[in-house]
């Protein structure tokens, strides 16, 4: 992979179109099905467009490039992505969960996968003597997001591929928060990559997606034969959209982060702000003096959008105690700091003094 980052963002491993036309835009393949030469063969490998498809493939590719994976799959959102990986366990594998996931896939967990008959722990995976402790003879992976949404909790990756390897299980990283242009799992041990490409690969709030990336052909066999018969694979033109997204992806996250960095410095300035979480990228999740003041936070600001979703070029402003983790026990709120007072904030790429003017408006007329 000899390319830069940026430049893998644009060009993928340099692959071009290869359909005679010399597309600079590669094109959608707008196609349930393609025709055969005769019955078993097909010269270029695509038949049936929820297995395969030309624009997806290309689109997979550029994403096996950027994080360095054996083989990637689009699927058509984020939680697909992982209510799939999770298909690759039996009834009685143990699976050590990251203790501040996502509230979906808390609900995936917890009302659906457990048909499969799976043993789950909830374990911050940041202290690793908890982790080691949670291991147990059937242990057959660690899923864990780094940074976590929202409380921004920072796993060592390396260091739990070291002690997951050592019993023979998986590790699996989302890396929604992060991306390939600030981080690579798989470069630090991880055997799975999975991450909603909603968010900040696309980029624009306008495509739900998500990718699974493997370390190994085994891996990737299986993950395969899993997309085309589950079918939630993702269709040509969300993968041209999010191919166009790719492009601008490293000039995107610069700017999200030097924003956030100037959000959280004004942030640190409020002495109605009781704490500030950041770690990196363009997402902070903070809390303030009451859930009044952060009910009224979210009524008062005018730029930034009171939404759901995170990454996009807008600046969006949730509310994770009922918007992304209703679905989480109260109990386990309460432990991690997902109160009623806790508010996160995806810093989009705007001027980043609008978006503080917008935050002080905000925060003068909600006091």
């Amino acid at each position: 992979m000899g390319y830069a980052v940026d430049t893998r963002c644009i060009h993928g491993e340099g692959h071009k179109t290869e359909d005679g036309n010399n597309a600079i835009s590669f094109p959608i393949y707008q196609t349930a099905s393609f025709s055969h030469l005769t019955p078993g063969h097909n010269p270029n490998g695509f038949d049936y467009s929820r297995e395969s498809n030309p624009t997806r493939t290309y689109l997979e590719e550029t994403i096996s490039s950027l994080e360095h994976a054996y083989d990637s799959i689009a699927f058509s959102s984020g939680m697909a992505v992982i209510a799939t990986a999770f298909e690759y366990f039996k009834p009685g594998d143990h699976i050590i969960l990251g203790d501040d996931l996502y509230g979906g896939v808390v609900r995936l967990i917890s009302q659906i996968s457990t048909k499969n008959g799976y043993e789950t722990d909830y374990v911050e995976t940041s202290d690793l003597d908890a982790l080691k402790a949670a291991i147990k003879p059937n242990t057959k992976a660690i899923y864990f997001e780094t940074p976590t949404n929202p409380m921004m909790h920072v796993t060592n990756i390396k260091a739990v591929a070291e002690i997951a390897h050592s019993v023979g299980a998986l590790v699996i990283v989302d890396n929604t928060f992060m991306t390939p242009y600030f981080q690579n799992p798989i470069l630090e041990g991880a055997d799975i990559v999975v991450q909603s490409g909603t968010k900040y690969l696309c980029g624009h709030n306008d495509t739900v997606c998500g990718f699974l990336s493997s370390e190994n052909e085994e891996l990737a066999d299986r993950f395969r034969l899993l997309s085309k018969t589950t079918g939630a694979t993702l269709g040509p033109f969300e993968c041209w959209l999010c191919l166009r997204g790719l492009k601008t992806l490293a000039l995107r996250m610069e700017r999200h982060k030097s924003n956030a960095e100037a959000v959280r410095d004004w942030l640190l300035t409020r002495k109605d702000v009781e704490k500030v979480y950041y770690a990196g990228s363009g997402m902070i999740s903070f809390s303030v003096k009451s859930s009044e003041h952060a009910v009224e936070i979210l009524k008062k600001i005018k730029l930034i959008t009171f939404a759901e979703s995170l990454g996009g070029t807008e600046s969006l402003l949730t509310y994770p105690y009922i918007q992304t983790h209703p679905d989480v026990p109260a109990e386990q709120k309460e432990k991690l700091g997902i109160t009623d007072k806790l508010l996160r904030l995806s810093v989009g790429i705007e001027n980043p003094d609008d978006i503080i003017a917008d935050l002080n408006k905000a925060f003068e007329s909600a006091s």
